[in-house]
């Protein structure tokens, strides 16, 4: 073993031991929103995922899924600020991200800052709002600061948008731009709950008014100095190879043996090289692990790239879904 490799191993004991130590409120959290979240473990650990990595998330599910319950819990148990934000048709940029009020007394403008200045909110049916509406709160999520009048406002921090789509209703609706959706690093489907857990969820909530207690676990102090150790988690530049392959399948799997290019009208793009990068990072912190495998790639990588694979009109006319591509893509790269 040289010297390079031997001070490798003891950075990454270094990065492990750290990890194991400052990993130790995912537990704590998890069991913590347990206790008013039946299942939904899936949507709970993305969110998670989303806070370390310091990304957005987007989600598709029927109404009823605890979609909102959830953020707010987690927003409880991490003593952030939550807000919710109904978007509807008629709803204007100056409703999300605030607006000037003129004081005829004094003569003057005062600054009414909007919802968007909270550390966790829910965009609840972003589709059913116009393009306008829907750039407003995309610019937050990009620039993660807000400008009113001559004077820019940073956004708290962590800041984190999960904006939902309901699948069934496409009525009346407005629906995102590709180029928009790219700047969620997730997009999450979230399904009905098992019929055991659908039971819990019933002894649970079986009065006119459940009350839902969450003790905070952890402040966004502790998010901070998590993500400073995402930052250090140990990635092989074999497995970094191995990302930049499956991004590359998507935009040319002839090359990698895959008979899809019918299939595919556009590919990932280099954000979503990024967003799986940091995606698997935060995911083997979850995990207490100071460095990535190839499973953790695997794991986190459909919700990065099933709304990046753009599929053409031949894929929905054979009914082949972006999932389906994605799918036979980490089936066949072969794995370091």
């Amino acid at each position: 073993m040289n010297t390079e490799e031997q001070s490798l191993s003891v950075d990454l004991a270094a990065i492990q031991e750290a990890v194991k130590a400052e990993s130790a409120w995912v537990q704590l959290l998890r069991q913590e929103i347990g206790r008013v979240i039946v299942g939904q473990r899936y949507l709970v650990d993305r969110l998670t995922v989303a806070l370390l990595a310091n990304g957005h998330i987007l989600l598709e599910g029927v109404p009823g899924l605890a979609k909102t319950l959830s953020i707010r819990t987690l927003a409880q148990a991490i003593k952030a600020d939550f807000q919710r934000i109904q978007f509807t048709p008629d709803l204007l940029p100056a409703d999300i991200v605030g607006t000037l009020i003129y004081n005829p007394k004094e003569g003057d403008f005062a600054t009414k800052k909007g919802p968007v200045f909270a550390n966790l909110i829910l965009a609840d049916e972003i589709n059913r709002a116009p393009a306008k509406v829907q750039s407003a709160l995309l610019e937050c999520m990009q620039e993660r600061q807000v400008t009113l009048g001559d004077t820019t406002y940073p956004l708290p921090e962590p800041f984190l948008i999960l904006a939902t789509e309901n699948p069934i209703d496409q009525e009346g609706t407005y629906p995102l731009p590709e180029a928009q959706v790219d700047r969620f690093m997730l997009k999450l489907r979230v399904d009905y709950p098992s019929k055991e857990e659908e039971l819990a969820i019933l002894n649970a909530n079986e009065s006119t008014a459940p009350r839902y207690e969450v003790n905070p676990v952890i402040t966004p102090e502790t998010i901070f100095q998590a993500r400073k150790l995402v930052d250090q988690v140990y990635v092989d530049e074999k497995l970094k190879g191995y990302i930049v392959d499956i991004i590359h399948a998507t935009r040319d799997p002839g090359s990698y043996g895959l008979n899809l290019s019918n299939y595919i009208q556009f590919g990932a793009s280099p954000r979503a090289t990024i967003g799986l990068t940091l995606a698997a990072k935060a995911w083997a912190f979850l995990e207490g692990r100071g460095f990535v495998t190839p499973q953790d790639v695997k794991n986190i990588g459909m919700d990065v790239l099933r709304h990046r694979v753009i599929v053409s009109y031949e894929a929905e006319a054979e009914e082949v879904s972006s999932e389906d591509v994605v799918t036979r893509i980490f089936d066949s790269v072969p794995v370091p």
